[in-house]
């Protein structure tokens, strides 16, 4: 049986549930694999994106869905964290914020045509996805090194998200 990229994104969808309840289990051990889940959940999106693209696979479902999936993680992940006071409410808020609003922003432009994902969306993907996963990781909390480290990724992230979000706008208005 041959795998399509839409079941590797559905794939990403069904295992957000479980990778929701490792984030509330306690313990070294829970972070670890809390963080492998959601490491694999990334890694599969890259994998469906690459498989589409290399075998011509590319379809409207996907197109629609691969972008749910990746909102769908980010949340998954951020407001837990959020809620147990292991990530800052403002960068959830913020990224959550402009992800709903460039996918509102997609679906009202949709039947001008579709902007696909640049590598600025690309690179924004895995800042967010580091930013984020840095947070679900059991760093030492008394070595300010590691805050500092966490904390420089969560920035650079926002500031790509809101970044590569005006040049969506901006390759919109000059498409059309």
């Amino acid at each position: 049986m041959k795998i399509t990229p839409n079941q590797i994104t559905v794939a990403r969808i069904v295992a957000l549930p479980p990778a929701i309840w490792s984030l509330y289990q306690e313990g070294t051990i829970w972070q670890l694999i809390s963080w492998l889940i959601f490491f694999a959940i990334a890694m599969s999106d890259v994998v469906d994106g690459r498989l589409a693209r290399s075998s011509g696979q590319i379809t409207e479902m996907g197109k629609f869905l691969d972008p749910v999936a990746d909102k769908l993680m980010l949340a998954s992940v951020m407001i837990p964290l959020s809620l147990q006071d292991r990530f800052p409410w403002w960068a959830t808020f913020a990224i959550l914020f402009r992800e709903l609003g460039i996918t509102i922003f997609r679906a009202l432009v949709i039947s001008g045509g579709v902007i696909s994902a640049n590598k600025g969306g690309k690179l924004k993907s895995l800042a967010q996805n580091l930013g984020v996963g840095w947070f679900i990781l059991p760093l030492p909390k008394d070595v300010a090194f590691f805050d500092w480290f966490k904390f420089g990724w969560l920035y650079f992230a926002v500031a790509l998200t809101f970044i590569t979000g005006y040049w969506y706008i901006r390759a919109w208005l000059h498409y059309r």
